[in-house]
């Protein structure tokens, strides 16, 4: 017998492969959608399904987990669900339902999965959260000391917001709650904060204005835009926050400040109560069921001040809610009213006389109040919020002709001017040095000489003079440094100046 070195050559191959066998069996467990449409689907044979589970259906749609029944799942669907029919197979992921995140999500318009919804390409996730997660515990969170400036006197003097606070934007429908909201976003550039603009059932063209906006003013860099139009299916609008929140959370984790805005959880409500009724959950006051509460709470309570032993990152939320006719004693305000840390209050009223924005000093509060003021805001707009809210109350009572003592014109007439100097307009956000020099002007009485009309004029005049005069008061004025007599009598002398040597109130008129 002749040897042949290709046997060993062959045996030594057919080892290895042996070697490298190995057998697995792909289990997965499936189920048969039973009933499907209007953004929801019943799925029959996934029993081991848990809430909040990633569900994968044909055709790249995927559905959440979203009540166990005793022998189905309800499902909510996401993306186009008219492309799921009955008879479909859904597949178990074992995964919970979350969202892309990471640094490269910044200045990108994405839909409530994270999906990009603009131009810009796909988006190269760094890591994924999921979309509900519990919300820090009392040891992991710090007190709320420091300030979220918004560039709005109104505002910062009367119902300051610190960061991690969560404050709500509250009024009837074209007051300027969006405007709020967009205003403060913008003012936060150069600032170290991170903003999250969560869009629940807008139109597309509204969206569309606001990232052109945000753009225009160099506020889309540090900006995350969450979408969810009303041309959209009811569980988008309803998971669009929660995606937001959790993109937040990311940059909170890493010690970073963010802000996110809620515009808006009525609407966020109105999607819930729809999903809810489709799945036969049993409607309580107003059609809306019986967890609408903790819906809202376990999103809002997510926003918080942490400890620096966890990196003593912030989440600030401003939310906002939609009133009908005023009425903030409706079933969804109060829900979120008592969630919240205060609110702003926008009168329709007001907003049509021109005063915007249309805060109502008498019933906005801010919970944290002067803890998110700087000393020096603090000490000179203490009075502020009392002083406008005796004004609106003896604007009334004047309404009727009354005969009005000195003390009582006297304070009328101040009133008007503490108005005048707060009323702003759109994208037009201030430095802090400068609320505080035109605030302690009109509090203290130097303006009340002043006609009304000249007194936007007289603010600009005033802080640009400031600002030659003594810069280093002015760089002084909007630090964290503390109120002192010697800082009051250097303002009050430049302003004193300034009324009798440069302000010339024909000039220009």
């Amino acid at each position: 017998m002749v040897y042949n070195p290709r046997i060993d050559e062959i045996t030594n191959l057919i080892k290895q492969q042996i070697s490298l066998y190995s057998s697995s069996i792909d289990v997965s467990e499936t189920g048969t959608v039973i009933q499907s449409g209007d953004g929801i689907a019943r799925v029959f044979g996934l029993e081991n399904a848990f809430m909040g589970e990633l569900i994968d259906l044909p055709h790249g749609v995927k559905g959440i987990v979203f009540s166990l029944e005793e022998d189905h799942v309800g499902v909510i669907l996401l993306g186009d669900y008219e492309l799921i029919k009955e008879g479909d197979v859904a597949k178990r992921t074992w995964m919970i339902s979350s969202v892309p995140v990471g640094e490269s999500i910044l200045g990108r318009v994405v839909n409530a999965i994270g999906e990009p919804v603009d131009t810009g390409g796909p988006i190269q996730a760094e890591e994924h959260y999921p979309v509900e997660r519990i919300a820090p515990g009392i040891i992991d969170r710090t007190p709320v000391t420091v300030p979220l400036h918004t560039g709005i006197k109104a505002i910062d003097a009367m119902v300051p917001i610190g960061r991690g606070q969560r404050e709500l934007i509250i009024g009837d429908r074209q007051t300027g709650k969006t405007s709020i909201a967009i205003d403060t976003i913008i003012h936060q550039k150069d600032k170290d904060v991170i903003c999250i603009y969560v869009a629940i059932g807008q139109k597309r063209s509204t969206v569309a204005q606001i990232v052109y906006d945000l753009t225009n003013y160099g506020a889309m860099k540090y900006t995350v835009v969450v979408s969810a139009t009303a041309s959209e299916p009811a569980p988008m609008q309803y998971l669009a926050p929660f995606s937001g929140c959790a993109i937040g959370e990311y940059f909170r984790d890493k010690g970073k400040h963010v802000l996110i805005v809620y515009d808006d959880l009525s609407k966020h409500a109105s999607a819930y109560r729809q999903i809810s009724l489709l799945l036969r959950r049993p409607p309580g006051r107003e059609a809306y069921p019986g967890d609408i509460f903790y819906l809202h709470s376990r999103l809002l309570e997510r926003s918080a001040c942490l400890h620096p032993s966890k990196g003593g990152g912030t989440l600030t939320a401003l939310p906002i809610i939609e009133t009908q006719e005023g009425d903030v004693s409706a079933y969804i305000p109060t829900n979120v009213i008592s969630i919240t840390d205060g609110q702003i209050y926008l009168e329709s009223s007001l907003f049509h006389s021109g005063i915007r924005p249309a805060i109502n000093p008498g019933i906005s509060v801010s919970r944290v109040g002067g803890s998110a003021q700087t000393p020096i805001m603090k000490k000179i707009a203490g009075t502020l919020r009392v002083l406008m809210a005796q004004y609106r109350e003896l604007e009334v009572f004047a309404q009727f002709g009354s005969e009005l003592d000195e003390s009582s014109k006297a304070q009328l007439e101040r009133g008007k001017r503490l108005t005048k100097i707060l009323v702003q307009n759109r994208f037009e956000t201030l430095p802090l040095a400068d609320e505080i020099i035109i605030i302690h002007a009109g509090i203290s009485g130097m303006l009340d000489n002043i006609s009304v009309n000249a007194l936007p004029r007289f603010e600009k005049e005033l802080i640009a003079y400031i600002k030659a005069e003594n810069p280093s008061l002015y760089e002084y004025l909007g630090s964290t440094n503390k109120w002192t007599n010697e800082i009051q009598e250097q303002l009050d002398n430049l302003i004193h100046k300034f009324l009798s040597e440069k302000w010339h109130e024909g000039k220009h008129l």
